[in-house]
């Protein structure tokens, strides 16, 4: 069964996308020898560089559209940022949220690291593959509308890897993905299959990290 939650995020992307459709198709898929990317590996930053990638095209005048699989959580600093770029940075979320992100958005309280929001790896809830579904068919759409120059696909590896997407889903967003659309995907053990083809890898190796010393979670440095 499809919660509230599910159904209500799948109304607000359709909706948002079909808005404007008609003038997506003449505006964007506009980088010049347009390539995909993937950032992979067990250390931090995978997403951050995704992020860092993002404001270089914003600089330019590029629109980005990120897609982030198994997040929900609405507190994440990025989320903020994006709307200072309103409409050409488009973060959209497809996980579960975190009942406390209103105060740890504001500061009032911090990520403790409950789990709530994580999925667990064999034993994935319903909602969860709902979740990975609606970020397929937003990012599918968003291919092959061209509805940004810059599409990223976030924490898309774990989704296979967690079983809440097949790798022939992965590799066939890969396919549709249209020239002048650089195209980046993000998280840990990505798929051989996706790796190869990439035509830019970066593997995030972890030598040393906070969490080794008990420091949790920072307000505006991990989230």
């Amino acid at each position: 069964m499809i919660d509230a939650t599910c159904e209500l995020r799948r109304r607000q992307w359709v909706k948002k996308c079909n808005t404007s459709a008609g003038e997506i198709r003449a505006a964007y898929g506009r980088i010049p020898n347009a390539l995909v990317q993937a950032y992979t590996g067990d250390g931090k930053g995978k997403t951050t560089a995704a992020l860092g990638l993002a404001m270089r095209a914003l600089g330019h005048g590029y629109k980005v559209r990120m897609i982030q699989f198994m997040k929900g959580t609405s507190f994440t600093g990025e989320l903020e940022a994006a709307k200072a770029f309103d409409p050409n940075f488009e973060i959209f979320q497809f996980g579960r949220d975190c009942k406390y992100s209103d105060k740890i958005r504001s500061g009032e309280a911090v990520c403790e690291g409950c789990g709530d929001c994580f999925v667990r790896m064999g034993d994935p809830e319903p909602c969860d593959i709902e979740y990975a579904r609606q970020a397929y068919e937003l990012a599918g759409a968003t291919l092959d509308e061209k509805a940004a120059d810059l599409v990223i696909l976030d924490e898309i590896a774990n989704a296979v890897n967690f079983g809440l997407l097949s790798v022939e889903d992965a590799v066939s967003l890969v396919e549709r993905r249209p020239d002048g659309v650089e195209l980046v995907l993000t998280g840990r053990d990505m798929p051989k299959t996706l790796i190869d083809m990439a035509d830019l890898v970066t593997e995030m190796k972890m030598v040393k990290h906070p969490y080794m010393r008990g420091i949790s979670a920072r307000h505006g440095i991990e989230y």
